[in-house]
Order: C-alpha cells, then sequence, then structure tokens
C-alpha cells in the first residue's frame, strides 16, 4: 500500500514515486508512436484513410467509462472487504489475549495457562493466515514465534491458520476444566475464537473468488482497441495536438485499469495491496506487549513511499 502525506495541488501533478504511471510507460510509449504515426500518415493504414470522427469515440468514451466504473468498483469493494476482515482480525485477536490475561485464574506450575504461548500462537495465526494467502511459506515466523517442537509440528498443517485456532481452543478448553476459566469467560473467549474462524474464512473468500475473468478480458481488449484508433480519429479535428490529447485520454484509461487489476488482489504483493506484513506486526505488537512481552519495532515505508 502506498502511504505518503498528501502533496499540494503543484507537486500532485508530478508525483512519480507512489503513482502508477511507471508500470504503464511501456503502453504510453506504445501510445506516443501510434499517435505520431496517426499525424504523420494524415489519419491512413495502409493507405487507406480510416472513415473516424471525433463524435464516434464520444459515444464509445461513455460507455467504455461506465465500463471501467463499474470494474473499478467490484475491485475496490474487495480491497476494501478485505481491509474490514484485516481490522476485524486485529480486534478478536486483542480481545481474545487481554480476555485470557485477565479471566485466565493465576495458577502456577506447568498446568497452568501459558499466557505467553496462547499470545504467540494468536499472533502465529495472523501470519500464518497472510502467508496462506500469499502462497508463501511460514517456517520463518513458525520458528520465530513458537517452541520449536510446536512449530516442527506445525509444518506438517495443510491449513496452518485454522490449526492454530484449534490449538487455541484446546488450549482454553483445558484452562476451563482445570478450573482457570468459567463457563461465562470460556464463553467470552470463545465468541473471539469464532471470530478469528470468520476472518479467516472471509479471506478465503476473497482468495479463491477472483473477479471473473471474462471481464478483465473484454475491458483490456476494448481500452487498447480504444486507445489505438483514437490519433486516427482525432488526426482531422486537431491535426498535431492529437499525440498530446492520444496519450492523455489513454493514460487515464489505462491507469484506471491497471490500477483496479491491482486491489482486485487485495492480498497480494502489488504496491496498491494490502500490507499485509504491516498488519501482521501491528497484530503481533500490540498482543505481545499485553501479555508483558518486548516487542519489535513498527513497520516504516520504503523510499517509494510502499507499505508492505
Amino acid at each position: 500500500m502506498i502511504v505518503r502525506p498528501q502533496p499540494n495541488w503543484f507537486r500532485m501533478l508530478f508525483v512519480w514515486r507512489g503513482s502508477v504511471l511507471p508500470s504503464i510507460i511501456p503502453q504510453m510509449l506504445m501510445m506516443t508512436a501510434f499517435s505520431t504515426l496517426a499525424v504523420f500518415t494524415g489519419g491512413k493504414i495502409f493507405g487507406d484513410k480510416l472513415p473516424l470522427n471525433t463524435s464516434t469515440f464520444t459515444l464509445l468514451g461513455v460507455a467504455l467509462a461506465i465500463f471501467l466504473a463499474f470494474r473499478n468498483n467490484a475491485s475496490y469493494d474487495r480491497f476494501w472487504e478485505g481491509r474490514k476482515i484485516w481490522g476485524a482480525l486485529l480486534i478478536a485477536a486483542r480481545a481474545l489475549v487481554s480476555q485470557a490475561e485477565q479471566y485466565a485464574g493465576r495458577r502456577h506450575g506447568a498446568d497452568g495457562l501459558d499466557r505467553k504461548l496462547l499470545a504467540r500462537r494468536v499472533v502465529m495465526l495472523a501470519y500464518a493466515l497472510k502467508h496462506q494467502l500469499r502462497k508463501t511459506g511460514p517456517d520463518s515466523d513458525l520458528a520465530r514465534l513458537l517452541p520449536p517442537d510446536v512449530g516442527l509440528r506445525l509444518r506438517r498443517a495443510h491449513y496452518l491458520p485454522v490449526q492454530l485456532m484449534h490449538e487455541l481452543r484446546a488450549m482454553l478448553a483445558l484452562a476451563h476444566r482445570d478450573g482457570e476459566l468459567s463457563d461465562a469467560h470460556l464463553w467470552a473467549c470463545d465468541g473471539q475464537l469464532n471470530e478469528l474462524n470468520h476472518c479467516i474464512g472471509a479471506c478465503e473468500r476473497i482468495a479463491s473468488t477472483p473477479i471473473p475473468f471474462p471481464y478483465g478480458v473484454l475491458l483490456h481488449r476494448t481500452v487498447y482497441i480504444y486507445c489505438l484508433l483514437l490519433p486516427f480519429g482525432l488526426v482531422d479535428a486537431i491535426g498535431y495536438a492529437t499525440p498530446l490529447i492520444s496519450v492523455f485520454v489513454s493514460y487515464t484509461f489505462l491507469a484506471l485499469e491497471a490500477i483496479a487489476g491491482e486491489i482486485a488482489e487485495p492480498f497480494g504483493e502489488a504496491a496498491n495491496s494490502l500490507p499485509l506484513d504491516a498488519m501482521c506486526l501491528e497484530i503481533e505488537r500490540s498482543v505481545l506487549e499485553i501479555v508483558g512481552e518486548e516487542i519489535p519495532e513498527a513497520a516504516k515505508c520504503d523510499k517509494d513511499y510502499r507499505l508492505s
């Protein structure tokens, strides 16, 4: 995710780092070449004049803008829902650890509820969900957060977040049987576990159900055909200004398509995807502080204002 201070109106015109422009530079160069070709050929292709005019592109542009708006709305809905789910995950993680810390009886000995281990399992659940969504390996986080024997056993799990939630429930159930948690307190903690389970399932639903592929194909083809034909429809009306106007219109359409493609996959690693690393780190910091453990430093943006 791009996180940077809001520049003033003049600097905003020339923003490079954090914009989508670097990713569409090849398309912009291609549009510049086609526009220049249209000017020098007088709007002809292979010697034949294309019978295009500005009214045709006005009608097509309105239809294309409506379709782009639909695609952007669908993509942003996925992005915003993913953000709300991870916000709910943060709330449930903090609440569960705080409840276990305050409600469980202060027993001493090996059979008492290990609050620090419970907190680390909650943190590991967040990291495990991130790794599952991004299809990366959780081994380094398992080794860092959990005891070696626990981490070695959990490496074999196919659905690591679910397995961690199951073990958290087992810890609380054992504490209840040993009299450390009352029925009411167990019910309160179990509610937070159910919320964590809901967050896991909701993330899996978004990740496994992308926007239907034909929508992307149709939009992609329509945008490129429109942008490539546009200079040949403008050359008779505006002459040498054709490259400038064509590239500007193409930038708008191509940039919108690029942004929609990035935010449609909110759990990915693109510049405008959700910063799952920073979110997991925030969960780790707040949860470990509750149980009195040392907390790591907060996440920071890189030189390109990107928070991963």
